[in-house]
């Protein structure tokens, strides 16, 4: 056999491998392809978890710890791929995301692009004392905890609020607030948040208000916030104190002789609790009580500054929930016979 039908032979052979080679090569794309195709649409399934995601953080790194995490769905080349096409690669922000099984690998990355962290709740629950709202700080979840370490004074200082006591400044509401977020730094939305309301309230303040300050009004308001729990009773009672100190009354109040007690108080309060002088004891001292008893929220702040107008110096709890409102000494002390009996006898019906 000559040279030239080999070569023809040998060149046949060579292109019928790089064809073969060509088509295998396609072929090897095309899987590619569809692999790459159903990972971007198929969601990662497993287990619903979360990552975390630190400063100067990479895309490989964001990816090692999806694989950390429990991710298994797509390979390294592939997350690199989609990242690129989405054209967020350098846009991974720190934070910590929910990684949901029903998500897709672009909802994820989609995410972590724009910043949608996890956020958690708190609530600062209307009538709640500092002492109350710092235990409740303490077993918020997924929070760095300060408070433990900082005293009172610290904290309104931390807070630039030096000569302020931190009872009823801090509005309740309910605030959300991310991974790692301090109690401090929640404190500090907080108190901003009350002066906003305080101020709202005051500016619109009915007219004819004796009170002098905004602070009278927070101290009127917390006060208002522990003597009922009905919406409707709210100006009622405050309309009570107000007539009280415009007539030289004492206010007489339980809640803020409970407060001035501090940790003696134990559930009951006693004849000879009422006698027992403190600051905020409002049966032995004229006037309002030196700073807030409590947190008060918007509708105690709209009720201390609108207080309703009326007659009634005198309230007692009605037994069923409210209150009986009276004029005059005569009319209250028979209310407050009224339900020392329905307390007796329903104590009678226990037995």
């Amino acid at each position: 056999m000559t040279d030239q039908p080999k070569r023809g032979v040998f060149a046949r052979i060579v292109r019928t491998v790089f064809l073969l080679l060509l088509l295998a090569a396609l072929a090897a794309g095309i899987v590619g392809f569809l692999h790459y195709r159903k990972f971007t649409q198929t969601p990662i399934g497993g287990a619903d978890t979360r990552i975390v995601i630190r400063p100067g953080e990479s895309l490989a790194g964001v990816v090692k710890g999806l694989r950390e995490a429990g991710v298994s769905a797509g390979n390294d080349v592939e997350w690199q791929i989609l990242a690129a096409r989405m054209r967020v690669r350098s846009k991974m922000q720190v934070g910590e995301y929910a990684v949901l099984g029903k998500m897709t690998p672009a909802e994820l990355l989609l995410n972590i692009a724009e910043g949608k962290v996890i956020q958690y709740k708190f609530t600062i629950v209307e009538g709640w004392n500092m002492r109350e709202l710092r235990a409740a700080l303490k077993t918020a979840p997924h929070m760095q905890h300060l408070l433990e370490m900082t005293g009172d004074k610290a904290l309104m200082q931390q807070l630039d609020r030096p000569r302020e006591q931190p009872e009823g400044r801090f509005l309740p509401e309910t605030y959300a607030y991310t991974n790692d977020t301090t109690d401090i730094a929640l404190l500090s939305r907080a108190a901003k948040a009350m002066d906003k309301a305080l101020a709202q309230a005051w500016d619109h303040r009915d007219p004819t208000l004796s009170l002098q300050t905004p602070d009278q009004a927070l101290i009127l308001a917390s006060i208002v916030e522990k003597e009922t729990g009905v919406p409707e009773e709210r100006a009622k009672i405050a309309g009570v104190f107000i007539r009280r100190l415009q007539t030289g009354m004492k206010l007489e109040t339980d809640p803020t002789v409970i407060y001035g007690m501090g940790g003696r108080y134990n559930g009951t309060i006693t004849k000879r609790d009422l006698i027992v002088d403190t600051p905020y004891n409002t049966y032995t001292r004229s006037g309002l009580p030196p700073t807030p008893i409590a947190m008060p929220g918007r509708a105690a702040l709209q009720a201390a500054t609108h207080p309703e107008a009326g007659t009634a110096l005198y309230f007692v709890a009605s037994g069923s929930g409210g209150h009986v409102f009276s004029a005059t000494l005569s009319e209250h002390n028979a209310a407050v016979a009224h339900y020392v009996k329905l307390q007796r006898d329903k104590r009678q019906q226990q037995q």
